[in-house]
């Protein structure tokens, strides 16, 4: 089902001089030079569309560095009419909102902290209204789609049409290379669910260093994404935030250089026709391996009922482990990654156990309606 959202193109609010977009600053405006001086680099590389910086800075802990405040505005300004770049920065409550609007700042975007609280993007939205300035909303900290899906509609039903999303990685227990993991999964849903949404990748805040940032930037191209933020820094080694992820404008134009920059479509009639065709085999590999977990899970029905008949537990790890096995050495064979391997397995494997559970109580659960419906009576 598709969000009904109003929403313009990101080409007529937004002039985007070289392919991809680049949105490029410093992750935090520490002083009036060091902004200047990124800017002016920045602005020289001639691959930046828009300057970002961070003025007020959300911070784990308090004691740590949460942004220069209001005085940062006014070093933006400066930084705008010596470079002509339009300016981005990150509110976090309606006084952000007023204070930015008031130095004006081209472009707003809602940080993962804030996208995450339904409070705080309502009280930004209620600022919004009546100003028809872009915001752009990134990812909530944790991965729920209907969160983010949740902040874009609240800023959209505050009359604000020129709206784009950051994808920006997600928080994640498990040990990885990145700081945030991508999960791409979400933000191709999210684009799925509402394809005028224009999405920017983030891969400074996915990586956390600097190494993976061409890396993930490519990938984003190659998945349709719209542009990057990509942190710069005048240097880096001194940055009073995140400095591991941040790059200097020398190191961030070479880096564009060398990303490539793939088109949605082909104009080719034959590359057309060909992929129709490759496409239409896939489509009939899909039919066949639904009808058959179809032609599974009704075998997994029988051995819930002949467990439950015999009293045997739903689950068995010897079974399970034996599955997992198999599984690696098919995969090798058959050339096949063994991560998504296991993820598939597991998928299935939940399934059903989901569905023996159900069997397995599907008793106790009458019992339970018919107790209930009798204690109603009594009472």
């Amino acid at each position: 089902m598709k969000l009904n959202l109003n929403i313009q193109p990101l080409n007529t609010w937004l002039n985007v001089n070289n392919e991809p977009l680049i949105i490029s600053g410093p992750c935090s405006a520490e002083t009036e030079e060091q902004l200047l001086t990124t800017a002016h680099l920045l602005a020289a590389t001639g691959k930046v569309s828009v300057l970002r910086a961070g003025i007020w800075k959300p911070r784990t802990r308090p004691g740590e560095f949460e942004g220069i405040g209001s005085i940062g505005l006014e070093w933006l300004k400066r930084a705008k009419a010596e470079t002509g770049l339009p300016t981005a920065v990150e509110v976090a409550n309606a006084k952000h909102v007023e204070e930015a609007l008031a130095a004006g700042v081209d472009i707003l975007w809602i940080g993962a902290r804030s996208t995450v609280n339904p409070f705080t993007v309502q009280e930004i939205a209620d600022a919004l209204k009546g100003h028809d300035v872009p915001v752009l909303i990134k990812n909530p900290v944790n991965p729920d789609l209907q969160l983010w899906i949740g902040a874009i509609e609240r800023i959209n039903g505050a009359g604000i049409t020129k709206i784009g999303a950051i994808h920006r990685g997600f928080s994640s227990f498990e040990k990885s290379s990145f700081r945030n993991e991508p999960m791409w999964e979400l933000a191709i849903q999210l684009k799925t669910l509402c394809p005028e949404l224009p999405i920017i990748n983030d891969p400074s805040h996915i990586c956390g260093n600097r190494e993976l940032i061409p890396y993930i930037s490519q990938k984003a191209l190659d998945l349709d994404m719209q542009g990057l933020m990509i942190e710069s820094h005048v240097d880096p080694s001194v940055a009073w935030t995140d400095a591991k992820q941040q790059v200097t404008p020398a190191a961030l134009a070479e880096l564009v250089d060398r990303l490539t920059v793939r088109e949605p479509e082909a104009p080719n009639e034959a590359f057309a026709d060909k992929l129709a065709d490759l496409r239409k085999s896939i489509d009939k590999i899909d039919d066949i391996l639904l009808q058959k977990l179809g032609e599974r899970m009704a075998i997994v029905e029988k051995i819930g009922e002949f467990k439950r008949d015999n009293q045997v537990t739903i689950l068995q790890v010897n079974r399970w482990d034996a599955i997992i096995k198999k599984g690696h050495a098919f995969a090798k064979a058959l050339k096949l990654d063994l991560n998504f391997t296991e993820k598939f397995l597991e998928l299935m494997h939940g399934e059903s156990i989901r569905k023996q559970t159900e069997i397995m109580n599907a008793g106790k659960a009458e019992q339970g309606i018919a107790a209930e419906q009798h204690t109603e009576v009594k009472a």
